[in-house]
C-alpha cells in the first residue's frame, strides 16, 4: 500500500514537471511572437507579457515536486556528509518535516489568496485585465503537489528509500 502511494505521487509529480515543460515552451513561442509583432508588424502585445510572466511562474511552482523528487534542488550538504548514517537520517527527517511544514502552510495561503480572488473577481492591473484566479490557481495546487511529495520523502526516510520502493 505504502509503494502504491509513493508510486502515485511520484507519477503525479512527473505528470506536473511534463506540464511545467510545456508552460515554459508555451511561454518561449510567445515571447517569440511578441517579439515577432512589435518589431516587424509594430503591432502591440496586449495579453503576451501576463502569458509569459503567469506561465513562467507557473511552471517554475508546478516542477518544485519533480525537483524534491530527484533532488535537483541546490542544497548545501558539507555537514550532511560529514555526519555518520544515523544522524544524517534524522537531520533528513527533521528537514523533511520542516519542508512539509512550509508547503503545507503555504498550501493554505495560498488557497486563500486564490479564493478570494474568485470570488471578488479580481483582475490584473494590466490593459488585458485577466480574471486573476486563473493564474494564482497554480499556487495552491503547486503547493499540495509539494506537501504530498515531503510526505513521500518522509515515507523513504523513515522506513529506508530501498525498503520504501519496495526493493526491501
Amino acid at each position: 500500500m505504502i509503494s502504491l502511494f509513493l508510486r502515485a505521487v511520484d507519477l503525479i509529480s512527473k505528470i506536473a514537471a511534463i506540464l511545467a515543460g510545456l508552460m515554459l515552451i508555451a511561454a518561449m513561442l510567445v515571447v517569440c511572437e511578441m517579439i515577432f509583432l512589435r518589431y516587424v508588424f509594430r503591432a502591440p502585445t496586449i495579453w503576451q507579457t501576463d502569458f509569459v510572466v503567469f506561465s513562467a511562474t507557473a511552471a517554475m511552482f508546478l516542477g518544485a515536486p519533480y525537483v524534491l523528487q530527484t533532488r535537483g534542488h541546490v542544497g548545501v550538504d558539507v555537514i550532511e556528509m560529514a555526519l555518520p548514517s544515523g544522524p544524517r537520517r534524522v537531520l533528513g527527517i527533521i528537514g523533511g518535516i520542516l519542508g512539509l511544514l512550509f508547503a503545507v502552510l503555504m498550501t493554505f495561503a495560498s488557497a486563500i489568496f486564490f479564493h478570494e480572488a474568485y470570488v471578488n473577481e479580481w483582475r490584473t492591473a494590466t490593459v488585458a485585465a485577466i480574471t486573476l484566479w486563473i493564474p494564482l490557481l497554480p499556487l495552491p495546487v503547486s503547493f499540495a503537489l509539494l506537501s504530498l511529495q515531503y510526505v513521500a520523502e518522509l515515507i523513504r526516510r523513515i522506513c529506508g528509500a530501498d525498503e520504501a520502493r519496495g526493493h526491501a
